[in-house]
């Protein structure tokens, strides 16, 4: 992979960060394709950052990634027990 088409990830502040200059730049009259080659994303990397963290603020961000750690934590557990279950299910009927 060359050194231009690297991907960066970018953390939930960075992006509300740049979502903010990015308003500012397109209010100031710059196009989509403008202002998404000055800030080296793509224009489809605006609109999903937009879907996801249009509107939010830093307290916001912080709560959503707290969520989201407890939302990998239950669907952990979900999945321990519906295996868990299977497997009761299968020595209970002697399939083993």
């Amino acid at each position: 992979m060359s050194g231009q088409n690297k991907r960066k990830r970018h953390t939930p502040e960075q992006v509300i960060g740049k979502l903010r200059e990015i308003d500012a730049d397109l209010g100031a009259g710059l196009s989509l394709e403008e202002v998404a080659r000055k800030h080296a994303v793509s224009a489809v990397t605006i609109g999903r950052w937009r879907t996801t963290y249009g509107g939010m603020k830093g307290p916001d961000v912080k709560r959503l990634k707290e969520l989201q750690i407890v939302n990998a934590r239950l669907k952990r557990a979900v999945a321990d027990l519906t295996l868990d279950n299977q497997m009761l299910k299968e020595v209970a009927k002697g399939e083993f």
